[in-house]
This record gives C-alpha cells, sequence and structure tokens, in this order.
C-alpha cells in the first residue's frame, strides 16, 4: 500500500477537467501551502446495488480532481455489511467507472481487506478507554440515544473497566456471544448537541458469511468507523462527500484523532436530484425486488446501466454533469437538460434511417410495374444521407418501391387545421423520394379503421422540385414495404409523474405514486434493410420520430424480431430555454 500524499502509481488518464469549483479552489489551496505533495481522492461506493447517475456525480468529480492536479483517484468498495452485498454489484459499479471513462490502475481496493488493522484500531481505543462493549440491544441503544432536544443517557456498561471490555471484545471476536447481544461503541459524550456523537456503535455481532471473507469474521465494523480509518490507511488527502455526510464529519475527526492515523480532509458537495426521478439505492432496489421494473439495468431505471441500455452515451452525460457543476446546496435539475446534452451528442454522432412505429400501407397506384403480378412493381435505390452534422459518414441506398409504409398519423380522413400531410386531394414529399398525391383510402366494413391510402407519383420529382418548381408544404418518411425490417420499438416515459418523486405526503407508500404507463412497447414497428446490421447498443436517429439504440440486453422479443429502444424524442424544450436566457 502506498504512502499518504505520495501521488505513486498510474497517472490518470480520462476525460477533460471540469470548470474551477469551490473544491477545486480548496485542493489548489492546500497544494500551494504544501499540505499534500500530492492529490488522493476516491470513490467509495457500498457494493450493496447497482450505480445511479447521482454516484456518476461523485465518480467524475474525484476521478476529475486527481486527474487535474496530476494525483490518483482509488476505487475503494466500502464492504462492511455481509447481509446486502454481492460480487455482482462489485462488477458492474467497475464497469460502470470504466464506461464512463476512468481508470483507477492499480487502485483497486477493499474494507474487507482491512478487517484486522480495523480491529487493531478498535482494540487500542479500547485500551485507551475510549471503546467499551455494551450489552444494551438495538432498540434500547436507539432509545438511550435522545432526541434533538433532550440529552442522552449512559449505557448502563459505560464505565466497565478497560481490561473488562479488552476481555469481552477479543470474545465478541472469538464468536462467544449471540448476534445482536454485543456491541463495541465509543466513549464520546451522550450529551453532545450532535446524536452522532452520543457513543455510536462500532462493532456488532454477525453470523452472516462475507462475499470476500467467508467466515473468517463473525464482528463486522460499522461504515462510520471503518469509512474515515479506511481513507486514512490509503493517504486519501481530500475526502469528498455528499453534504448529508457533513453531520458526520465530527465523528470521523474523531476517530482519526484517537487511532492517530493520517488525516484526511473531509469535504461535502451537493448530491444530485433530478425531476422525475429517484436517486436512492434502497429506493431503487425496492422497485428491482418488487418487480416494478425488469432490473437494475430497465431503461427505466436511472442507473448507469438503465441509461446505458437507454442509449445514453458516457460523453453525454459528463456533458451533463459538467453544466450542473459542483455547489454546497441541494437543489433539483429540470431531466430536461439531461436528454438536451444526450440529444446533443447523439445529434453529432447518431446515423439516421427511416423507421414507421405505426404502420399504414401506401399504395402508389401508378407506380411502373405495380399490379402486373399482384406485386410492388419495380424496385428503385434512392440515395439518403447518414449524418447531415457528419459529413464523413457518406450516403446510404434506400430500396423504394409501389408499395410503403408510413406513419398512420401522417394521413387523415378529414384533416385538422394546418394539417399539411397525406389526405384526400393532399400532396407531400415522400422523404429523399418523389412527390405524391392522395387518390383515395380503404376502410374496414367492420371497424371503420382505415387500412390503406392510395396515391399517385410524379415521376419527374425523384429528389428534388418539380421541373416547374412546384412546392410541397409537407414531407413525410416511409419505409418500402416488401423490404422492411420488422422490430419491436419501445418507447419510455417517466417512472414518476411527479417533479419530486421523493417528497410524497406522510402516510403514502411513494411506489403507489409510479407511472404505470411508462412502458409501450409497440412490436409491429418496419424499418430500412440497413437496421439488419444494427449492433448491440448502437445508436441510430429515426427520422421524424428520435434517437433509437438497438437493446443490448435482451437483443430480441419472444418472436425474434430486433429491438430497439427510444433514447430520447426530437423535441428539445431545452435548447429553446438556453436561447431565449441567452437573448434576454
Amino acid at each position: 500500500m502506498s504512502s499518504p500524499g505520495d501521488g505513486d502509481g498510474k497517472r490518470l488518464e480520462g476525460p477533460p477537467e471540469g470548470p474551477k469549483d469551490f473544491i477545486r479552489a480548496i485542493v489548489e489551496r492546500d497544494l500551494k501551502a504544501g499540505a499534500h505533495r500530492s492529490v488522493v481522492t476516491r470513490f467509495p461506493p457500498e457494493p450493496n446495488g447497482y450505480l445511479h447517475i447521482g454516484h456518476a456525480k461523485s465518480i467524475c468529480l474525484n476521478f476529475g480532481i486527481a486527474k487535474e492536479f496530476g494525483g490518483r483517484c482509488h476505487l475503494r468498495f466500502d464492504d462492511t455489511n455481509p447481509s446486502k452485498e454481492e460480487q455482482e454489484y462489485v462488477d458492474s459499479i467497475q464497469a460502470d467507472v470504466r464506461w464512463l471513462g476512468w481508470d483507477w490502475g492499480g487502485h483497486l481496493y477493499f474494507a474487507s481487506n482491512y478487517f484486522q488493522q480495523l480491529f487493531e484500531w478498535a482494540l487500542h481505543l479500547v485500551r485507551t478507554g475510549k471503546a467499551y462493549v455494551c450489552d444494551l440491544p438495538a432498540d434500547e441503544v436507539r432509545r438511550y440515544r435522545g432526541t434533538l432536544k433532550e440529552p442522552g443517557r449512559e449505557s448502563p456498561f459505560r464505565n466497565r473497566s478497560a481490561e473488562e471490555n479488552l476481555d469481552l471484545f477479543l470474545r465478541m471476536k472469538a464468536g462467544e456471544f449471540a448476534d445482536g447481544s454485543r456491541t463495541l461503541r465509543a466513549k464520546i459524550d451522550m450529551a453532545h448537541p450532535n446524536l452522532m456523537m452520543r457513543d455510536p456503535v462500532m462493532y456488532r455481532i454477525r453470523r452472516e458469511p462475507h462475499y470476500r471473507t467467508g467466515t473468517a469474521w463473525c464482528i463486522y465494523p460499522m461504515y462510520d468507523f471503518q469509512h474515515p480509518l479506511s481513507d486514512a490507511m490509503e493517504g486519501v488527502t481530500h475526502s469528498l462527500c455528499t453534504v448529508e455526510y457533513e453531520i458526520h464529519r465530527p465523528l470521523y475527526d474523531w476517530f482519526i484523532r484517537e487511532a492517530e492515523v493520517f488525516p484526511s480532509r473531509q469535504i461535502e458537495f451537493s448530491r444530485l436530484n433530478i425531476t422525475h426521478t429517484v436517486l436512492s439505492k434502497r429506493w431503487l432496489l425496492r422497485l428491482v425486488k418488487e418487480g416494478y421494473v425488469s432490473g437494475w439495468d430497465d431503461p427505466r431505471m436511472p442507473t448507469l446501466a438503465g441509461l446505458r441500455r437507454r442509449g445514453y452515451t458516457p460523453e453525454a452525460i459528463r456533458d451533463f454533469l459538467g453544466r450542473i457543476g459542483v455547489a454546497k446546496t441541494d437543489s433539483y435539475v429540470d431531466i430536461q437538460l439531461l436528454e438536451h446534452c444526450l440529444r446533443e451528442d447523439l445529434n453529432k454522432r447518431a446515423r439516421r434511417v427511416m423507421a414507421v412505429l405505426h404502420p399504414l400501407k401506401l399504395v402508389i397506384e401508378n407506380w411502373p410495374g405495380r399490379g402486373q403480378s399482384g406485386g410492388p412493381g419495380q424496385v428503385e435505390e434512392l440515395e439518403a444521407v447518414n449524418n447531415p452534422e457528419d459529413p464523413g459518414a457518406g450516403t446510404r441506398k434506400i430500396p423504394f418501391s409501389g408499395e410503403l409504409w408510413i406513419e398512420r398519423e401522417d394521413f387523415q380522413e378529414v384533416p385538422p387545421p394546418k394539417y399539411f400531410r397525406l389526405f384526400p386531394g393532399n400532396t407531400v414529399r415522400l422523404r429523399y423520394g418523389y412527390i405524391v398525391t392522395c387518390t383515395g383510402f380503404t376502410k374496414d366494413p367492420a371497424t371503420g379503421e382505415i387500412t390503406e391510402v392510395r396515391c399517385s407519383y410524379d415521376p419527374a420529382t425523384r429528389g428534388g422540385d418539380a421541373p416547374d418548381n412546384r412546392k410541397v408544404k409537407g414531407t413525410i418518411h416511409w419505409v418500402s414495404a416488401a423490404q422492411a425490417i420488422p422490430f419491436e420499438a419501445r418507447l419510455f416515459d417517466h417512472l414518476f409523474p411527479s417533479e419530486r418523486p421523493m417528497d410524497v405526503e406522510p402516510g403514502v407508500d411513494w411506489v403507489a405514486t409510479m407511472n404505470r404507463d411508462s412502458l409501450e412497447s409497440l412490436p409491429g414497428a418496419f424499418g430500412e434493410p440497413s437496421l439488419a446490421g444494427a449492433k448491440a447498443g448502437e445508436s441510430y436517429q429515426f427520422e421524424r420520430l428520435g434517437y433509437f439504440v438497438r437493446d443490448s440486453a435482451e437483443g430480441r422479443d419472444s418472436a425474434g424480431r430486433p429491438v430497439f429502444n427510444r433514447s430520447v424524442n426530437l423535441r428539445d424544450t431545452w435548447a429553446k430555454i438556453e436561447k431565449k436566457g441567452s437573448a434576454s
């Protein structure tokens, strides 16, 4: 293990550093004052669930600051609760950190590796009279603690001698006592105004196998005891955490001082809150365990695995985090900003294709060869641009015939005002193709549903305006029916209609506020033939419909059709807000 603040090991390589903020200003002052030779930060998740986008803020801050100042950032798993931790979570967390663009090099650590050293420090506190074994059950410990208005009461076991406490603690470790029958507590101040300082529990007895240490231990350190001491062992110079841990800082400082170890400096920043989004591992775990979502990587989840499956890119997430910055005060960020960042990124990289989600047959009655053999007639190849934002993306060929699929909403028997798409007698342009005029339609006599639209085309208008410079107001997209690739499209809405789903009224179960219609599956969609070669995780812009990604988990639905998840639609309210704000 490296010595405190020595800056050895692999230099971080990753995304560009963010703008200057109050934490970077503190780090800069510390270095100029000679407090440390190098910066050491860490990202210390508990492996009890998948990471969400709130964790991404901490990841990018810790790794970003270390990179900016030429230091290093550790990835450490604070794995001291065997009942909730699994190797699956360890693997997923490492994958998420790498996906975001960061590398911890050789600095991967586990609090469980420190169990013996933590135990030795606990023995030191017992010997110096700073810790004692308490026989109170957990509910009594809570009751003795007092309230914000009333001081706590001392445990009747608080004044045991150091010798007796040492004997009992060693016997706890040896497994002589039942689970929950005794704890080791710090001896601080039961009248302290900060409840965290009222003799907190340091160790509890728990005969539960640990996913890494097995049954080697039957006592486990509490998070608040191991966390600052793990930082100290690793020589972490700046311990960055969210504001809810500010109240823990006096206790962390107490453990550091009494254990006589390297003093990390804790700095708090605001946690990430996003509208319509739950960012609590405990709440997200309930959604998974009770089957409200398909898993941690459900595309509706704010987990990094879910966002990745939804089609979010690490570049978009880092752009979002850079825009919101780092502050001390909690606030909510509009989810539209996150979606805007994704649109901006995908607009530059996503290949354009045409697809139809709610298909309606369009027949071109005067198309060459159509009707002679009962088929769609001759097939032409039209040229389409792959990405107008990227000239290097080139063009592609798409088939065109006398029978096409169009979006059902692109035809109206009786159009509303200012409707410029197809209706009887109206003329539109087919994207990249010809100008067509609606000549009629067919209805299902039983349901009244329109089953087919008929039109005629002008052969002089391929790919451009007619020679007489005739203009049309509407352009619609299409897919040639004979060559179309069937697929299932999945559209997502917010899991929670409320902007602040975690702010529920007393007595209301937050799960009851969920949007039960947040997933819409469309198994009858059709796309260009090029979609047949789509790779898992590959993003596209379905023209006029939004950005979609080939699903990376299921890949195909039960009928064998490829699955495409909509990442975000094309409408960008946030861009309009930004433009209006810059103009004012």
